[in-house]
């Protein structure tokens, strides 16, 4: 049987959601495919936009500006950029998310690169929309802490955002272009032209060599493909990995408070990979600070629990083999460009 070489195979996973090889970052503006009046020219036409709520400058700009500005938090001093922090791949470094006031959060805030090509949201999936995500943490005590009513009332109140808003939909603010606004922004939050991209297109000096033996472990001993896949290197599915089961105890139910499916105790969505070097600590609690370590976690198994998936098992990877896949996972970060249409 003839098999197949190492970045063909990479070019299939990256294409597998069918949604294009690599995200429209990684592609040259001039050639990136578009639809001319759906999806403005620069941004990859596969991506899935409202039909209600269509890119463009305006919009995108209107968003890129509420997304930075603590006039949508309670204490006037916190953004929504204050934890999804652009200089660091839109994360922060705090094992929890930290709010108004300093109030914490329970669970690690999460990456938004490439989110608009995504299925679920949250690391429980309890949106199922970027419309409806983004105003989740406006509204949560722990975390921006405002009632809409009182946000729309403060955008009317100020200087710029009554003409910004007229500019971007015709109408006066309100909690519902506030939304398609900032769902609007955070759909030009990519991530792309990784080394490897560059490798699954046929570049083959784009990977070292040990970076191409951490693919090959990727893709076959370290069984990473179950749920890392496509272009994003997520299945948008929920997992039990064991990372909320400690001491025999389950301290976070995950995707079960969605559900309530008993499957779903401990469940959670599986996070991208792009730009996984840039974005530590790991895991929805933060608990991993390194890669190492999540290499290790995984190497062993996860932890042990009633529900965990069963793709989990121990790989008894070698120390070569670990650094090697850690090379590997290095490679997959590469530009993130945000806030542009072209």
């Amino acid at each position: 049987m003839r098999l197949l070489k190492p970045f063909v195979i990479l070019a299939i996973v990256l294409g597998s959601l069918g949604i294009g090889t690599v995200v429209s970052a990684a592609q040259d503006p001039a050639s990136a495919p578009a639809k001319v009046g759906e999806i403005p020219l620069g941004l990859d036409a596969y991506m899935p936009v409202p039909d209600d709520n269509p890119l463009n400058l305006e919009r995108v700009a209107l968003g890129r500006r509420l997304f930075r500005d603590p006039i949508l938090s309670r204490d006037g001093r916190t953004a929504c950029g204050t934890c999804h922090d652009p200089q660091r791949s839109f994360t922060d470094n705090r094992p929890v998310s930290v709010g108004v006031f300093g109030r914490k959060g329970t669970r690690r805030v999460p990456t938004l690169v490439n989110r608009g090509y995504g299925t679920a949201f949250f690391w429980d999936g309890r949106a199922s929309g970027l419309e409806e995500q983004v105003l989740m943490p406006i509204q949560n005590p722990n975390e921006l802490d405002m009632a809409l009513e009182e946000v729309v009332s403060r955008l009317k109140r100020h200087p710029d955002y009554p003409q910004l808003f007229q500019e971007a939909f015709g109408r006066e603010a309100n909690s519902e272009d506030l939304a398609r606004a900032l769902a609007c922004y955070l759909r030009t939050v990519l991530s792309g032209s990784a080394a490897t991209d560059l490798y699954a297109r046929g570049d083959l000096n784009a990977l070292s060599p040990q970076a191409q033996d951490g693919l090959r472990i990727f893709l076959s001993k370290g069984n990473c493909t179950a749920c890392h896949l496509g272009p994003n290197f997520t299945d948008e599915h929920f997992h039990n990995t064991g990372v909320a089961w400690r001491d025999g105890k389950l301290h976070d139910i995950g995707r079960f408070a969605v559900t309530d499916k008993e499957s779903d105790r401990g469940a959670f969505k599986t996070p991208t990979l792009r730009e996984v070097a840039r974005s530590a600590p790991y895991m929805h609690d933060g608990s991993l600070i390194s890669l190492d370590e999540v290499i290790d976690f995984y190497d062993r198994g996860g932890n042990p629990n009633p529900y965990l998936d069963p793709e989990l098992h121990p790989l008894k990877l070698t120390p070569e083999e670990k650094k090697a896949l850690l090379a590997f996972l290095i490679a997959l970060s590469g530009t993130v460009r945000e806030g542009e249409l072209k």
